[in-house]
């Protein structure tokens, strides 16, 4: 059998592949030739240089008649699948440099999917790009900025209310900024009194708060508002999903504290207030600083779709 076909210098040319499919196919240098769009000439010594290489013939020539040697004859398949998966690996490399093909790995906050905007971008997203494999990973802050350092995931979604303290190579960007809400049983005083609550309402109040990983941030910024209030907030229960943290809320086991984001949805027994302060809470975008070709389709898509909604709204 012939050695191993790769490029040049003990490995192969694919050109050298395609002249000599081409002859095997037409079993003439003239018309394989004008197949090719070169002059016979040329395709000889390409072909010559090729049994050179190999240190075999692959073909035999009369003035009548062109055939394949036994060399030539097992040399053909081999060829053909070489030149397959060349091209299969080509295609599949612009498919992934334009994000038709790949992996996203995206993290977010236990709020996120509930934003307008990024429940949009995450729907598009899927019908755009419906080859790459979507990983959602719904984590706290600390796990996807590590996630992104690991490149474990190329995007994650957080919230902060100052910019995250990010490691080298790692980036944020404000997405958008949104009041944080209380959430209280309809019966609890703070539900009934006609005067919007304040931060300081809470001081003697048992509260059910997130617990981490996925209160980091969020909850920081709550204790942050509580301390220039001028007390540490007493924390009943810590909850580690929605479901639970509201659950809490709806049986009166203490308020608390989410995104407006969070405020569509409806749960028996609880009521929403707007403080009387309001003090935004933070949503970044974080990405390592080289985005990967599904990272920064998604990325733009999320941007777009944010963009879109602030002008429907300006309108």
């Amino acid at each position: 059998m012939p050695r191993s076909i790769s490029q040049r210098n003990g490995s192969m040319d694919l050109r050298h592949l395609r002249y000599f499919l081409r002859v095997a196919d037409e079993m003439h240098f003239g018309r394989a030739a004008q197949r090719l769009g070169i002059s016979q000439p040329p395709l000889s010594k390409q072909i010559r240089a090729l049994e050179d290489e190999l240190g075999v013939k692959l073909f035999d020539r009369t003035s009548r008649r062109v055939r394949l040697t036994e060399a030539g004859r097992l040399f053909e398949p081999e060829a053909r699948r070489a030149l397959e998966q060349a091209d299969r690996a080509a295609r599949i490399a612009r498919l992934a440099h334009s994000a038709e093909i790949g992996r996203l790995g995206l993290g977010f906050t236990t709020s996120g999917p509930f934003i307008p905007f990024v429940a949009r971008a995450l729907h598009r997203f899927r019908r755009t790009y419906p080859d790459v494999e979507l990983i959602l990973r719904e984590q706290g802050r600390d796990e996807q900025i590590e996630g992104v350092l690991s490149r474990q995931l190329d995007i994650g979604i957080v919230r902060d209310y100052r910019t995250p303290v990010l490691p080298d190579g790692v980036v944020a960007q404000c997405l958008q900024q949104e009041e944080m809400i209380l959430a209280v049983r309809d019966d609890h005083w703070l539900a009934r009194r006609p005067q919007p609550p304040r931060i300081a309402d809470l001081r003697d109040e048992p509260l059910v708060l997130y617990g981490p990983p996925n209160g980091t941030g969020f909850t920081e910024h709550f204790f942050a508002l509580c301390e220039e209030a001028g007390f540490v907030p007493k924390i009943a229960h810590e909850a580690r999903s929605l479901a639970t943290l509201l659950g809490l809320v709806s049986a009166g086991f203490g308020p608390t504290i989410i995104a407006q984001s969070m405020a569509r949805l409806h749960v028996d027994n609880v009521v929403n207030r707007s403080f009387a302060a309001p003090s935004p809470s933070s949503l970044w975008l974080v990405h390592g600083e080289e985005l990967s070709p599904t990272g920064a389709a998604f990325r733009r898509t999320i941007l777009e779709e944010r963009d879109g909604e602030a002008e429907a709204g300006a309108a």
